[in-house]
Order: C-alpha cells, then structure tokens, then sequence
C-alpha cells in the first residue's frame, strides 16, 4: 500500500484522534486540547460522557481497531494527527495481556495513522528507559512485562511510516489547581496508606527519589507539542532534579494526617531494596505485594532528564509546586474517604470527671444563692 504523505499543515481547526480518554491524563488531555482541536476519541467499554469529543467505539486489539472498513476509512480521512494514550497500566493483569494492550493495540493505532498520513504522539513513561534487574523481572512479571512492553511501542513508532514523537511522563498526579484526578489507585493508594499508617515498612533508601508530576503539567506539554507542530524526538515529562526523596515525601504524608485530625502515624522503617526482596516481599500478598511493587519501581536515582520548560514543552515544575500538588492531591483522595477518616480522628479533649464535679459543685452552690 503506498502510504499518503505526513501532513505538516493541518487545518486551522485540526482534528484529533485520542486514546484512552477516559483515563487519568486523557481527562487532563481532553480539557487542554478541546478549545483548539475537533476531538475523537477511540473507547472500547467507558464512555468519556463529554460533549466536547466525539466517541467512536472500538477495540485498540483487533485489526483496523475493530471499526468497519468504511468507518476506518473516514475516520482516517479526517484525522489530522494522533495521540496514542491508552495503555493496560494494571500491574497485575497477565504479562501477556499487558503485551497485546501496549504493543499490539499500539500497532493498531499506527496502522490508522500511516492510513491518515498524520503524525503519531505516544504516551510511553520515563521508567521504559531502565531496565529491571533480572531479580525485579522474576519477582515482578507485571511490572517487567509494563517495561518492555512500553520500550516495544516506542521501537514501533520509530520505525512507522509517519512522524512520531515519544512522550516519557514519571508518575502522574492529581492536577497541580485542583488535586483532581479521574481515579483514586495506583500510586495515590499508596499514599493515602501512607496517612493511614498501614505501612509500616517500606523498601529503599531515604535519599532515592520518587519522580511526581501533575496530570495538568504533562497535559499542557503534550499540546504545546502538538500546537507547536513538533512530530519528532523524545521528551522527558518529569520532575526531574526537583523529584522529592521518599524521605521528604513519607514525612509529607504523616505531616498530612496529622493536619487531617487523625494521630500522626510514626515513620515507617525503609529497608535497603536488597532485604527487601528476601524479607518484606515473601510475606506480602494482594494488595501490599503490589503497593510494594509500585514503591520499588517507581525509586530512581539519579535523576532523570527533563523537557518541561524547554521550547512548545509547557512549563517548568518546582519543588515547592510539586510539594503543593502532593498535597492538593491527598486532599483529593481524602474527600472520597471521608467516612473513613472521620472514623479514625483523635476525639478533641473534654472536660476531666474531677473537672465536671468541680463544675457541678459550682453550678449547685450559685443556684442555691
């Protein structure tokens, strides 16, 4: 098949073709490019429920994307540029649905795109540029199988008929303003554990960093990308130097709870990541064996690179933004835990018996003059 030309100029109102829209950064990517962009968004079970996009439903693991030829056939006539952001992010599905999720469903979207002659954005994660210790592959297979699955689609985007950008964001946050965010798990759960001192434990060392960025920064990067007409290179959407240690952000969490009313949890003891592979890891299971998984992975030192403040990359993150977003968020995650942390608030201090005796003796004595 002779594959039409890239556009360079898309119309003064371009059209976009977005995936996985009804995740946590396709909310943010949504709000961020609705204004300038006619949107269409690919979904296979949740609907976006926004009047700003129009939903097509279809499957990124099946051929042509499971559409009919001839819809396949005028999406593909329409869509100016792609932004390839649905991924099986669950660490605990099987290694080989990750692989058909993230290597495979992004084949698919590339087929389109090579259909459309429209440049191809891919939302990969700054942690696909590392690899795992053979250790780390044994004991996390979801975690591996999310690598290399990631590093697999890139590979593909280089080497499509269409130009490709790879966008490399770290951990995503609720939104720097707000603290929104359109779920509550993955590393967010783990933060409010932190809160709730159910982690008592936790493996790495206090110094490594945890690299955190808010959904709306790596939005806004990801269109001035896009408005900027870049369709090449790869870009770093991450905190970079800035990135809290685990240290400064298990203390934010305990500081938090405190704030919160409940009793400051003490500091969990952090074990090198070597004990905690033969200790922690054979006695966790379910969800700690996860949570546990997610803190071993997402530590890295040293620093990764940043793009954001560089030219069409958004602005730059500072320590104390960053700070304040952990916050924003954790006020996020504790409004959908109210009941639960109303159960768990350290009741105010009354009045002594001895005192209220006092009180009573007094009260008897003034209403007997």
């Amino acid at each position: 098949m002779t594959l039409p030309p890239a556009r360079t100029r898309p119309a003064p109102r371009p059209t976009l073709l977005l995936t996985g829209g009804a995740g946590v950064l396709g909310r943010a990517l949504v709000d961020e490019l609705a204004a300038d962009h006619d949107l269409v968004c690919l979904r296979r079970r949740n609907p976006i429920g926004d009047p700003r996009v129009r939903e097509i439903a279809g499957d990124l693991l099946a051929p042509g994307l499971g559409l009919a030829p001839a819809e396949r056939e005028e999406l593909a006539a329409r869509v100016d540029i792609v932004l390839h952001c649905a991924a099986e992010t669950d660490w605990r599905k099987s290694p080989g649905e990750i692989r058909r999720t993230n290597v495979s469903g992004t084949r698919h979207v590339l087929d389109l795109a090579e259909r459309a002659g429209a440049p191809f954005h891919y939302v990969s994660t700054a942690y696909a540029a590392g690899e795992l210790h053979p250790r780390d592959r044994e004991r996390f297979p979801g975690a591996a199988a999310y690598l290399e699955s990631k590093r697999a689609a890139e590979q593909a985007v280089h080497e499509a008929a269409v130009p490709g950008i790879v966008l490399r964001p770290s951990v995503v946050m609720g939104d720097s303003r707000t603290g929104r965010t359109a779920g509550n798990g993955g590393f967010t759960a783990l933060l409010g554990s932190l809160v709730l001192g159910r982690l008592p434990v936790l493996p790495g060392a206090a110094d490594t960093r945890i690299d955190l960025v808010p959904q709306d920064y790596v939005a806004r990067a990801a269109a001035d990308l896009i408005r900027g007409a870049v369709t090449e290179g790869e870009y770093w959407l991450t905190a970079g130097p800035q990135a809290p240690t685990v240290r400064e952000a298990v203390e934010l969490c305990l500081d938090f709870a405190a704030d919160q009313g409940l009793v400051r949890p003490p500091s969990p003891r952090l074990i090198p990541a070597e004990a905690a592979h033969r200790l922690l890891l054979p006695l966790t299971r379910g969800r700690s064996h996860h949570r546990t998984e997610l803190l071993l992975a997402f530590q890295h030192e040293p620093a990764f690179t940043t793009s954001l403040g560089g030219p069409h990359c958004g602005p730059a993150l500072t320590r104390d933004g960053i700070r304040a977003a952990l916050v924003r968020t954790l006020l996020t995650w504790a409004e959908s835990r109210s009941r639960l942390l109303e159960a768990r608030r350290a009741p105010v201090p009354g009045p002594s018996c001895a005192a209220l005796s006092a009180q009573d003796g007094r009260t008897a004595r003034l209403g007997g003059r």
